[in-house]
C-alpha cells in the first residue's frame, strides 16, 4: 500500500496524512479487533438478545476512549461517539458521520450473514476516523458507531429511527460481507404478513362432508402462488410457508396459517406484489368454502437507496488500497436489510465485499467462512474506506451539500 505523501496545497498534504494515520491504527489494532469478531462468533446471539455482544462491543469501546451509551433506546443497543458536530463555522455545523454494528446471529446455523464481520468493520471504522480527528487537531465533525440489533427480521434500526437516534446524523455508512463486491447493491424492499384461513372441523372418516377443510385453502393458496411466480418479474419475490396445518389425521382442520413475505426493488413494486399475492391466497379460501383473514407483521423493510456521491467516494478510496471493483456492477440481490429504512431516512452507503468465499449467505458454509482468517484482510480493507470516506466528509464541506441533494433527487425517484 502506498504513502499518502505527495506535494500538494495543505488540504490535500492533511488529507493525506490522515488517510495515512486510519491504515496504521487499523493495522495496529487488527489483532485486537479480529479477537473481537470471534467474540461475537461465538456467541451468536439471536436478535434483541444480543446482550453479551452488546457488553463486549461497548466495553471495547469504552476502553478506548469513546463516550458510550449502554441500552440506548433498545436493551440491546448503543450508541458510541467521538468528537463535537455542534461546533459551527460558517457554513453551519461540522458533519456527523455514523457507522452501523449489526452483530445478531441467525437460528441454528449463527453467523451466516457475517454480522461479526460488520462489528469488527464498525469497530475498525470508529477507532480510525478517532485517530484520524485527534491527529488532526481541531474540530473537523463526530463520528459515532450505532449498535443496532436484530437485523436478522427484528427492524432493529427501524425501531432506532422511530425513537429519534438518527435525527441528528448526516450520514450512514457500514460494509456487508458476502460474496461479491458491490459499491451499489440491490436490497429488496419487503413485507411479511400472516394468511389465516378459517373452516368447520369434522370427523375426517365418519361425516367428512360436514367439514370444511382449512387445509385445503392453505395449500391451493400455496399453489396459486406458485402459479402466480411465471408472472413476476425477475426481481420479485415471494417466499411462503405453512406455519399451521391441523392437529390431527383424523380431524378435518379448521384453523391452517401461512406466513408470506414479498420482496422488490422498490416500495411501489412490492405493493403491486403484495396486492397480487393476496389476491391468490383469497381466491383459495373463495374455492373451499373457507373463510381467509390477513395480518400485516409490522416493520417493513424499505429498500436500499445508496447515495452515489458516497459510493464514488468508496470506489476512489478502495482503489488507494488497492481493492478492485467489478467493471460492471452484479446486479446480484442479497435480499432486504433494515439499513434500507435507514437510507430512506438519511443518506447511506451500504456495500458489498467478497469476504473471501464463493459460499452464499445464510449457509452453514457462509457462517464458518465468517469465521475464517481469509475474511481478515477484506473486512480491515473495509474498515479502511469507510474512514476514509468520512475523513473526504469531514474535510470537504462542499461534499455534504452533494450528498444531501443526491438524497433529496432519489427520494423523488422511489
Amino acid at each position: 500500500m502506498r504513502k499518502f505523501v505527495i506535494q500538494r496545497p495543505y488540504i490535500r498534504l492533511l488529507m493525506d496524512s490522515l488517510k495515512q494515520t486510519v491504515c496504521d491504527i487499523i493495522k495496529q489494532e487488527s489483532t485486537e479487533l479480529n479477537e473481537i469478531s470471534k467474540t461475537i462468533w461465538n456467541l451468536k446471539e439471536l436478535s434483541f438478545e444480543e446482550r453479551l455482544s452488546h457488553d463486549c462491543l461497548t466495553k471495547f469501546l469504552e476502553e478506548k476512549g469513546f463516550h458510550v451509551k449502554r441500552h440506548y433506546k433498545l436493551e440491546t443497543a448503543f450508541i458510541a461517539w467521538w468528537g463535537n458536530y455542534e461546533a459551527a463555522d460558517s457554513q453551519g455545523r461540522k458533519p456527523h458521520v455514523a457507522i452501523m454494528c449489526e452483530y445478531d446471529a441467525l437460528p441454528d446455523i449463527g453467523h451466516a450473514c457475517g454480522h461479526n464481520l460488520i462489528a469488527e468493520i464498525a469497530l475498525a471504522t470508529g477507532l480510525a476516523v478517532k485517530g484520524a480527528l485527534q491527529q488532526a487537531g481541531k474540530e473537523l465533525g463526530k463520528v459515532s458507531i450505532i449498535g443496532t440489533p436484530a437485523e436478522e427480521g427484528g427492524g432493529g434500526k427501524i425501531e432506532l429511527l422511530n425513537a429519534g437516534v438518527f435525527d441528528d446524523v448526516d450520514v450512514a455508512m457500514m460494509s456487508h460481507p458476502t460474496s461479491f463486491t458491490d459499491p451499489r447493491p440491490i436490497f429488496l424492499g419487503g413485507k411479511r404478513f400472516y394468511v389465516n384461513y378459517h373452516g368447520k372441523a369434522s370427523h375426517a372418516a365418519g361425516f367428512p362432508w360436514d367439514g370444511v377443510n382449512a387445509l385445503d385453502a392453505a395449500v391451493l393458496g400455496y399453489m396459486n402462488v406458485a402459479a402466480l411466480r411465471q408472472q413476476l418479474k425477475p426481481t420479485w419475490r415471494v417466499h411462503a410457508i405453512i406455519t399451521k396445518g391441523g392437529t390431527k389425521t383424523n380431524i378435518i382442520p379448521d384453523e391452517t396459517q401461512m406466513m408470506l413475505q414479498v420482496r422488490a426493488p422498490s416500495d411501489s413494486e412490492v405493493e403491486e406484489v403484495y396486492t397480487k399475492v393476496k389476491t391468490s391466497v383469497t381466491a383459495a379460501a373463495t374455492a373451499t368454502g373457507c373463510s381467509v383473514d390477513i395480518t400485516d407483521i409490522i416493520k417493513p423493510y424499505e429498500s436500499l437507496i445508496t447515495n452515489e456521491t458516497l459510493a464514488k467516494l468508496y470506489e476512489t478510496n478502495g482503489a488507494l488500497i488497492g481493492v478492485e471493483f467489478p467493471p460492471v456492477a452484479s446486479k446480484q440481490i442479497l435480499g432486504s436489510t433494515d439499513m434500507g429504512n435507514v437510507s430512506h431516512r438519511v443518506p447511506s452507503l451500504h456495500p458489498t465485499y467478497n469476504c473471501g468465499t464463493q459460499a452464499v449467505n445464510h449457509t452453514k458454509e457462509f457462517a464458518l467462512a465468517s469465521a475464517s482468517p481469509d475474511a481478515q484482510p477484506s473486512t480491515l480493507a473495509q474498515a479502511k474506506i469507510l474512514a476514509m470516506v468520512a475523513l473526504d466528509i469531514f474535510l470537504n464541506p462542499d461534499l455534504l451539500s452533494k450528498i444531501k441533494q443526491d438524497f433529496e433527487n432519489d427520494l423523488h425517484k422511489v
